[in-house]
């Protein structure tokens, strides 16, 4: 788990440099497709083009394609809708879908990932809740869009990793996965980006460097190397372990105002969640962690 960890803190900053020095100035098309260029070129040099099964290149880019393109085409967009609030309330449903997906596709259910990642759900819910606005309902389907996208992508990596085995390191054929994020944001940001709003300053031009070598390259390689070491509850859980650690690094550098009593109660049954994951089995001295359909 400590590669998700990682990756949370890593992600927990990049999205206070994106809401303080992107956010509204840059145009979040064009903010993608940066990232994801420059996260392309740092794997290029090492991915291996020939001598690899054609369904695992192939699976490589669609799960590119759908936890990084469309999740993030689709999250932008859901912005012309949603307040913030309701943006950050409505991606905690992530952890449900990627148990619900990984039961689906190995063909069982799964008793124990479910009810942890419930009671995480419940722990985010109590950090983030907000009023909701009247209008909300095609804000929420594009983001339920992005996040199911999302869950699809880590799922799916980890299952082609254990299908398609190889005598090669994941990160000399990870450039499919950004690959595939190129075939779904470029023509997104031809058809929806604003050529106005490019960078203008070298302030905005290095965090989107570092958004896109550190936090898209690095951080997207070590997430889903991480998701292949781990159950499905725990990725589940992870996911929503952003939602506390974001609170945290925002007002410990940026001052944000946080509500401690919610981060506290919120973050408590976060953690909760984890152990019962983890005892789920010991309590109800369960043999089989699922049962097969």
């Amino acid at each position: 788990m400590i590669y998700l960890s990682f990756v949370t803190v890593l992600w927990a900053v990049s999205f206070s440099l994106i809401g303080v020095y992107l956010a509204g100035q840059v145009d979040g098309y064009f903010a993608v497709l940066t990232r994801i260029v420059l996260a392309g070129l740092l794997f290029l040099p090492f991915t291996r083009w020939n001598g690899l099964p054609n369904r695992l290149k192939g699976g490589i880019t669609l799960v590119g394609s759908l936890q990084f393109g469309i999740t993030y085409v689709c999250l932008y967009q859901s912005f012309l809708y949603l307040s913030v609030p309701e943006v950050l309330l409505f991606t905690i449903f992530t952890p449900l879908y990627v148990t619900l997906i990984d039961d689906l596709m190995n063909r069982r259910f799964t008793l124990a990932p479910l009810v942890a990642t419930a009671i995480a759900v419940i722990g985010a819910g109590v950090i983030r809740y907000k009023d909701l606005s009247d209008d909300f309902v095609t804000g929420f389907l594009l983001l339920q869009v992005a996040n199911i996208a999302f869950a699809l992508g880590q799922v799916g990596y980890a299952n082609l990793i254990k299908r398609y085995p190889v005598d090669l390191p994941a990160w000399r054929f990870f450039g499919y996965f950004f690959l595939g994020a190129l075939l779904v944001v470029l023509p997104a940001f031809l058809v929806f980006g604003n050529a106005d709003k490019l960078p203008s300053t070298a302030l905005q031009w290095g965090v989107l460097s570092w958004l896109g070598l550190v936090a898209s390259g690095l951080g997207f390689y070590l997430w889903n190397k991480g998701a292949c070491l781990v159950d499905a509850g725990t990725l589940g859980i992870m996911n929503n372990a952003l939602v506390p650690t974001g609170l945290i690094v925002n007002f410990t550098i940026w001052n944000r105002d946080v509500d401690w009593l919610r981060l506290a109660i919120g973050g408590g049954i976060i953690i909760l969640s984890l152990v019962v994951n983890a005892l789920w089995n010991k309590w109800f001295h369960l043999d089989d962690k699922a049962v097969k359909a």
